[in-house]
């Protein structure tokens, strides 16, 4: 496979998902569409990493792990992720990355861990595994964004406070060990996104996830009647009697995936009480269906391909490598170990 060759300098984005099973509804709308419309921009030289190193904090055995991240990969370039434009590797085959982790780990204050509000939610769903790792990982998160010299994250407003911390990395960095190159890291900026905030189809208080059950998310590989059937259990009654969630919830899907006409009529019956659920979940799951369709088909046919993927995400890796090669070489002669 050809790659582009990078040869104006653009700044420099970069994103990473966790490799934790199929990718739903909430990924596309909250990082996925966002990656592959940022990516066909031209304005930005794009990585995108598959973070396994992160899943290491959860409780995948070995051979899940492995499996996700395939599947993750697979399912990015189905979703239009192109290694002709971007960068797509998994972080593990960047070992790099990992020691300029504990290079940051040497500078950051354990109380700027303690204050990271991911680390109190991660615990609370992982009681039995509260690691090390769930604390330290925003240093390993920034290190595989300086680690190439990434000027902006494409982030939603819960991750805004781990990109302040990559920020404040750098800046302890360059403060301490970069008076012969100033501002030898860029203190990395938000590229804040308007994500929605698509919840869980069964507990619409709560955000869509896996953690909650496979009846509680849709994911972009479902077929039609996977789709129709986990809509019919889709909650839209309030508990209190006032707005439902469950109902605000599919309205945002059909926002999103349906067209304007269709969103401004359903809209308009909830608002004067004349809305029917019925015909609201099967015109969500007629949109979603609708909107995946190249999707489901690109998938089938790159999982017949696994062999190209392979060598999609290694050429992406040795891509990447190249430069965090580059970096480590610079860093270990500024921290005085090269």
């Amino acid at each position: 496979m050809v790659r582009r060759t990078m040869k104006t300098k653009k700044p420099i984005i970069l994103s990473g998902i966790q490799p934790t099973g199929n990718l739903h509804i909430g990924n596309y709308l909250g990082a996925i569409k966002h990656w592959v419309d940022l990516q066909n921009s031209n304005k930005y030289n794009c990585y995108f990493v598959i973070v396994d190193y992160h899943a290491l904090t959860g409780n995948q055995t070995a051979a899940e792990r492995h499996a996700n991240s395939m599947n993750v990969a697979t399912e990015l370039l189905a979703a239009g992720i192109d290694p002709k434009k971007s960068t797509l590797f998994v972080q593990s085959a960047v070992p790099e990355c990992t020691e300029l982790a504990w290079i940051f780990n040497t500078i950051t204050p354990v109380s700027e861990l303690n204050r990271m509000t991911q680390f109190k939610d991660k615990s609370e769903h992982q009681e039995k595994n509260i690691n090390a790792g769930l604390l330290t990982y925003p240093i390993l998160q920034a290190a595989d964004i300086l680690l190439y010299h990434g000027n902006f994250v494409p982030v939603g407003q819960d991750q805004v406070q781990h990109v302040e911390l990559t920020r404040d990395i750098a800046r302890w960095f360059n403060n301490r060990y970069s008076s012969t190159h100033p501002g030898y890291f860029p203190e990395t900026k938000v590229l804040l996104t308007e994500i929605p905030k698509v919840m869980s189809l069964l507990e619409p208080t709560k955000k869509m996830s896996k953690s909650h059950g496979l009846n509680t998310v849709i994911e972009l590989r479902d077929e039609p009647e996977e789709i129709a059937q986990k809509l019919k259990k889709a909650i839209t009654a309030s508990a209190g009697g006032g707005e439902a969630p469950g109902v605000s919830n599919l309205l945002t899907l059909l926002k999103h995936f349906g067209s304007k006409q269709d969103f401004s009529a359903f809209l308009k019956a909830e608002k004067d009480g004349s809305i029917r659920y019925g015909d609201l979940k099967n015109a969500v799951g007629m949109a979603i269906t609708h909107h995946f369709a190249d999707f489901r088909k690109r998938r089938v046919e790159l999982m017949k391909k696994q062999s190209q993927v392979k060598k999609i995400i290694a050429e992406g890796a040795n891509h990447a490598r190249s430069t965090a090669q580059k970096t480590m070489k610079e860093v270990r002669a500024l921290v005085g170990i090269a």
